[in-house]
């Protein structure tokens, strides 16, 4: 997407005349600011032009020259919705659902991550920390939010049998539970256009979800006392007392590993870019592919994005001769594995392991590896 076409024009909401104010939306301390109403204001929604728009937003528009029918701003509004889509993901939650969760932050937020709302709510989606939803420095996080969300959603019995609202509504409650149809036209158009930006977004079976599966045995070849079991428990982002980094490692592997523990304790973040982990954005997070994507660039050395290419990177080593830096993969198959993690030597493995985990450092006796490259 290079520019705007001059052809693309504002497109307004056509506002509908209301009697009286029983027709008001209230289930945010937002939504009576909508230009529409929530019977017709959406309808025959240009859905090749919301994934042109979209698209120039993620590929870093301002949006001042962007327009996304329904969404008034677009710069602000477009990266919650990716944040949305990028936790369904991340939890393997399927489109439907997905098209769910934003039809209800578009209601509940105009998909704005909101520091107020109708008595404690907040966030994105209008959260309760009264009603148990976690504290408000927790909802308000785009990532915990929609994660929780989604945790109610999943429980709700049938609700892919349901129809949007019916499902929104069975997770929020509200007093106008018909609100939420109003959005699925644009929620649909919307995870369309995110989706596809992920790798292996549109591909249930093809994800790089980082998701923890229990390893069976070790196939390290590693001694006990090489393995990393000497470090004993270590705490999730810490660096584990008495290790550091070999003294006879490659310079960039040294290079490599610092940059990756500095990382250390900032959550998971699927689909992240791991740009700027330690900042509040949820997508400048890491994912398994992207820490070492970013470890490595920082010691000037090009890897590609996800774990089904990185596999292919550099050269195969055993799994017996591994050296500080080299890249581990595990879970799936050794053609197509689904999780990366970087050897640091002394037995530890870095790696994001999984939603709702941060950045840590894990005895390499916990793997199972499936391959191993050496890219440097």
């Amino acid at each position: 997407m290079k520019g705007l076409a001059a052809s693309i024009g504002v497109v307004f909401l056509s506002p509908l005349l209301i009697a009286g104010t029983g027709m008001m939306l209230a289930s945010s301390a937002d939504a009576v600011q909508s230009s529409g109403s929530f019977s017709s204001c959406l309808s025959d929604i240009d859905s090749d032009k919301v994934v042109e728009q979209v698209t120039k937003i993620l590929d870093g528009a301002t949006g001042k020259d962007v327009h996304v029918e329904g969404l008034d701003l677009p710069a602000e509004q477009v990266p919650n919705a990716q944040t949305i889509v990028a936790a369904g993901l991340s939890l393997d939650v399927p489109k439907k659902g997905q098209i769910i969760a934003l039809a209800t932050a578009m209601q509940e937020s105009r998909l704005r991550n909101l520091a107020y709302g109708d008595r404690d709510s907040l966030g994105l989606f209008q959260q309760r920390p009264s009603q148990g939803w976690g504290s408000a420095e927790q909802i308000r996080d785009p990532t915990y939010a929609s994660e929780q969300f989604y945790k109610h959603l999943l429980k709700v019995s049938g609700w892919q049998q349901m129809t949007v609202t019916q499902a929104a509504q069975a997770v929020q409650k509200s007093g106008l539970p018909d609100a939420y149809t109003q959005w699925e036209e644009l929620a649909t158009a919307l995870q369309a256009a995110i989706a596809k930006t992920f790798p292996g977004g549109g591909d249930a079976d093809g994800k790089d979800t980082g998701q923890e599966k229990k390893p069976s045995t070790s196939t390290t070849g590693c001694a006990p006392g090489q393995d990393g079991s000497g470090f004993g428990r270590i705490p999730e982002g810490s660096v584990p007392k008495g290790y550091s980094i070999p003294k006879d490692a490659h310079p960039r592997a040294r290079k490599v590993i610092t940059w990756a523990m500095q990382q250390l304790g900032t959550l998971y973040q699927w689909g992240g870019s791991c740009m700027n982990s330690h900042g509040p954005d949820p997508m400048g997070r890491c994912d398994c592919s992207s820490l070492m994507q970013q470890a490595y660039a920082h010691a000037g050395v090009t890897l590609t994005r996800t774990t089904y290419t990185q596999v292919n990177e550099g050269k195969a080593v055993s799994p017996s001769q591994l050296e500080p830096g080299d890249l581990i993969f595990s879970r799936g198959t050794a053609a197509r594995p689904e999780h990366v993690g970087m050897y640091m030597g002394e037995g530890l493995v870095i790696e994001a392991p999984r939603t709702t985990k941060p950045v840590r450092i894990t005895p390499i006796k916990d793997w199972t590896i499936l391959a191993a490259r050496r890219v440097i």
